[in-house]
C-alpha cells in the first residue's frame, strides 16, 4: 500500500498533497496551486478518495506536455498519482 508519506525515491523532490483534507470547493484551485509551486522535475504525490478524471483532464488540458501524470495506487478509496512537472 503506497501512503502520502513524504517518501524520495529519486533525488527530486517529491511533495504530498492530500486531497481528503481539503474543502471540496477549494480543491482544484489548491490542486493547481500547488503544482505551480513546483520546480521542474519535482513531483507532487496527490491522494484522494476516487479517481479524480475531470481534474486529470483539467490539468492536461492546462498543462500539455509540462506535466506527466501516473498512476501509484489505483484502488477504491485509495487513489495515489504522481504529478510531475516539466
Amino acid at each position: 500500500m503506497t501512503s502520502c508519506a513524504h517518501h524520495h525515491v529519486s533525488p527530486e523532490a517529491i511533495y504530498p498533497f492530500d486531497a481528503r483534507g481539503v474543502a471540496k470547493r477549494f480543491r482544484h484551485a489548491a490542486i493547481f496551486g500547488a503544482f505551480e509551486a513546483l520546480q521542474p522535475g519535482e513531483t507532487m504525490r496527490f491522494c484522494n478518495d476516487h479517481d479524480p478524471l475531470p481534474l486529470l483532464q483539467q490539468l492536461t488540458a492546462h498543462y500539455g506536455t509540462g506535466i506527466s501524470i501516473a498512476y501509484v495506487q489505483r484502488e477504491p478509496g485509495a487513489i495515489v498519482i504522481d504529478f510531475v512537472r516539466g
